[in-house]
C-alpha cells in the first residue's frame, strides 16, 4: 500500500542519483572523450486503493549517456581526412622547398651550368672558362647526388613512420578489443549501459581515425567490430589482429604494411590504406617521393647522355675528338623475395629519349615474359625474347635473362632511380672540353657563282671518315659530285647534305666548277661551334620520346611538386575547417555545458531537499498518530 514514507525516499534517493550524475559531469568537463551523462526518471507502479489508482513515488530507469553515432562518425571522418592532409602536406613542403627554391634549387644550378659553357664559347681557348665549366658542372652533380641522398633520408623516415604507426594502431585495436570485452561482461538485460567504458572505447576508436580510416558496426552485445582498408578486420569483438610494417619483397630498405591474424597470416594493405597519418605517408611516397627519385633519375641520365654524345661531336684543345664528361650508375635490378627459379636479369638503357620516370615489374608467364607498370599495373608493349641476341626491348630499356626462371619469378626493373647515386664528373682536365667542331667547311676562293655553305655540324662522332677531307663539285648550276666521283646529286638550296657523319646546307646560285670542302678542323683552339652546341643542350627537345627538353623536364617536375603541395596545404585547411565544425556539432550534443549543470544542480538540490520536508513531515505524522493511541 503507497505511504508517504517510501515515496519521499524513493524521490530522495533519484534525486541523489541525479545529484552524482551532475557532479559527474562536472568533474569531467575537461576531460577528452568524455560525453555528458543524464538521469533519466520513471514513475512508480501506482497502486489501487480507495477506489483511485495512487502514485508510489519514482526510479532511475537509467543513466544516458549523449551520444549520437552518426555525428561521432563524422567527426572520424574529418579527423581521419585532416591528418591526412596535414601529413601529405608536410612532407611534399619538405620536397618542394628543397628543389623549388629559386636560388639553390635545381633550376638555377641548371641555368648556371649552361651559362658556364656560354662562357667557354665566349672565350674557347681560354684556360680559366675551362676551369669554371668543369666547376660548374661539378657543382650540378654535387647539387643532383644532394637530393638524391636528402630523398633516400625521406624514405628512410617514411620507413620509421610507417613503423611507429602501425606499432600505434595495433596497440590502439588491442585496447578496443579489451574494452569489447569488458563491455560485453556488464551489458546484461537490464544492467543499463556502462557509460564511462562505452567513451574509453569511443575515444580509442577516435584516436586510431587519426591515423587510418576507419569502419565501425555495432554487434547486439555491444561490442564494436572494427575494419581497416578495403574491409580487413582490425578488431572482431574482443580479438584484434596486428599491423605490421615489413620488408617490400623487391626492396628490403622500403616497408609495407601487412595486417596479421594471430594464426600468422599476412595480407598486404598498403595499397588499400586511406586516411589518417598512414594514408597520408603512403600516398606521399607513391606520388610525390617515388615520382622525384626517379625524376632526379631522369634528369641525370638525360644531362649525362646529351652533353656526353655533344662531346663526342667535338674536339677538344689537343685536337682529339671529345671523351665522356659525365657517368652516371646502371639500371638497377630488384629480384622478388619469392622467387623460386634461378635466372638473373641484367638491364641497360639502351634508348635514353625513350626512358620514362616509371619503374616496371618483369613477369615470367607460362609462355615468356611480360612486363607492366610497378604503380598502375598498365601493361607495357615489349618485343624480344630476353636472350642476349635478342634482349627484351620496352620503353628504352635492353634486358637480358640468364638462368631459368620459374613461372611467376617477378623482378622490378627501375631504369632511373640509382642513376644519381652514381653519378660523377669524369675529366678533371680544362683541355679536355671539347669547344670545337672537328670539321669545318668552306667555299673555294675562285668560285664564281653566290652559294655559300654552313661550316658544318657533326651528325654521327663514331663514323671513322669523319675528319677525311671531302671536296663538293658543281658540274652545273642544279647538280654536284662529291670527292671527283660519277655519281651525280641533284642540288636543292638549303638541303641537308650528310656525307661520313656530318651534314653542311648550301643556300644560293652555285656556278659551273664552284667547290667546297669539308675537312678536319686541324688547329681550330678558337672554334666555339660545339660549345655553342652544349650550352644549348639542355633546351633541345631530348627527353620522353624527344619531345621535352631537359630544361622543360626539370620545370614540369618542380611545377608538379609544387602543384601537389600547394593543394596538400589547401586540402589540409580545408579538412581542418570541416573537421572543427565536426566537432562543434559533436559538442553541441555530447559535451557538457558548465552553465547548464550548475542550474540542474541546484534545482536537483532543491528537489532533494524537497523530499527531505516529505520524509521528515512523513515522520511527524507517524509520532503524531503514535501518540493518539498511547
Amino acid at each position: 500500500m503507497p505511504n508517504m514514507l517510501s515515496t519521499g525516499v524513493s524521490g530522495l534517493l533519484s534525486m541523489q542519483a541525479a545529484l552524482d550524475t551532475t557532479s559527474h559531469n562536472i568533474s569531467n568537463a575537461s576531460t577528452v572523450g568524455y560525453n555528458r551523462q543524464g538521469v533519466v526518471l520513471s514513475e512508480n507502479q501506482p497502486q489501487f486503493t480507495g477506489g483511485s489508482w495512487v502514485g508510489t513515488g519514482v526510479n532511475v530507469s537509467t543513466i544516458r549517456r549523449f551520444y549520437d553515432d552518426l555525428v561521432s562518425a563524422q567527426v572520424r571522418t574529418a579527423s581521419s581526412a585532416k591528418n591526412q592532409w596535414d601529413t601529405y602536406s608536410s612532407m611534399a613542403d619538405q620536397v618542394n622547398n628543397m628543389i623549388g627554391d629559386s636560388t639553390t634549387g635545381l633550376a638555377n644550378a641548371l641555368q648556371n651550368f649552361s651559362n658556364a659553357f656560354q662562357g667557354v664559347a665566349n672565350s674557347p681557348s681560354t684556360s680559366s672558362e675551362r676551369q669554371v665549366l668543369l666547376s660548374k658542372a661539378q657543382s650540378l652533380v654535387n647539387q643532383l647526388q644532394s637530393y638524391g641522398v636528402q630523398l633516400s633520408k625521406i624514405a628512410d623516415q617514411i620507413n620509421s613512420q610507417l613503423g611507429s604507426e602501425a606499432t600505434v594502431v595495433s596497440q590502439l585495436a588491442s585496447n578496443i578489443a579489451d574494452l569489447n570485452a569488458k563491455i560485453a561482461s556488464v551489458s546484461t538485460p537490464g544492467s543499463g549501459t556502462p557509460n564511462d567504458l562505452l567513451d574509453q572505447r569511443d575515444k580509442c576508436i577516435d584516436e586510431l581515425a587519426t591515423h587510418v580510416t576507419v569502419n565501425t558496426v555495432k554487434q547486439g552485445d555491444g561490442q564494436v567490430n572494427i575494419f581497416i582498408g578495403n574491409g580487413q578486420a582490425l578488431v572482431l569483438g574482443c580479438n584484434a589482429t596486428k599491423v605490421v610494417a615489413v620488408p617490400n619483397e623487391y626492396d628490403p630498405s622500403q616497408k609495407k604494411l601487412v595486417i596479421q591474424s594471430d594464426t600468422g597470416t599476412k595480407v598486404d594493405i598498403s595499397a588499400s590504406i586511406t586516411g589518417g597519418a598512414l594514408g597520408g605517408l603512403i600516398d606521399f611516397r607513391d606520388e610525390v617521393l617515388s615520382p622525384a627519385q626517379n625524376n632526379v633519375g631522369q634528369v641525370a641520365v638525360g644531362i649525362t647522355s646529351i652533353m656526353n654524345n655533344q662531346q663526342h661531336a667535338g674536339m677538344d684543345l689537343n685536337g682529339s675528338s671529345g671523351v665522356d664528361l659525365f657517368q652516371v650508375g646502371d639500371v638497377g635490378v630488384l629480384q622478388n623475395s619469392n622467387n623460386t627459379g634461378t635466372a638473373s636479369i641484367s638491364a641497360i638503357r639502351s634508348d635514353v629519349q625513350a626512358l620514362t620516370t616509371n619503374d616496371y615489374i618483369l613477369i615470367r608467364t607460362a609462355t615468356g615474359w611480360s612486363m607492366q607498370n610497378s604503380q598502375t599495373g598498365q601493361a607495357i608493349s615489349m618485343t624480344g625474347s630476353g636472350g642476349t641476341l635478342d634482349p627484351l626491348i620496352a620503353d628504352g630499356m635492353s634486358v637480358v635473362v640468364t638462368g631459368g626462371a620459374a613461372v611467376g619469378d617477378k623482378f622490378m626493373i627501375q631504369p632511373t632511380r640509382d642513376a644519381v647515386s652514381g653519378m660523377s664528373l669524369k675529366i678533371a682536365d680544362p683541355n679536355l672540353i671539347a669547344a670545337a667542331a672537328p670539321i669545318i667547311a668552306a667555299a673555294s676562293s675562285n668560285n664564281a657563282g653566290s652559294a655559300t655553305i654552313t661550316t658544318g655540324q657533326v651528325v654521327d662522332s663514331a663514323n671513322p671518315n669523319l675528319k677525311s677531307a671531302v671536296t663538293i663539285r658543281f658540274i652545273s648550276p642544279t647538280t654536284y659530285t662529291t670527292d671527283g666521283g660519277t655519281t651525280t646529286n641533284t642540288y636543292v638550296s638549303g638541303q641537308n647534305l650528310v656525307m661520313n657523319g656530318w651534314q653542311v646546307q648550301i643556300t644560293g646560285s652555285p656556278a659551273v666548277g664552284d667547290t667546297f670542302t669539308v675537312s678536319s678542323n686541324n688547329g681550330g683552339i678558337g672554334d666555339n661551334r660545339n660549345a655553342l652546341l652544349m650550352a644549348n643542350a639542355l633546351n633541345s627537345s631530348y627527353l620522353n620520346g624527344g619531345v621535352t627538353s631537359i630544361n622543360t623536364a626539370v620545370g614540369n617536375w618542380i611545377a608538379d611538386v609544387g602543384v601537389r603541395s600547394n593543394q596538400a596545404q589547401a586540402n589540409a585547411t580545408t579538412q581542418a575547417s570541416v573537421y572543427q565544425d565536426a566537432t562543434n556539432a559533436q559538442q553541441s550534443v555530447s559535451g557538457v555545458n558548465l552553465d547548464e549543470e550548475a542550474a540542474n544542480l541546484v534545482r536537483y538540490q532543491q528537489a532533494y531537499a524537497a523530499m527531505t520536508k516529505i520524509i521528515t513531515t512523513s515522520n511527524d505524522l507517524f509520532k503524531t498518530l503514535m501518540q493518539a493511541f498511547s
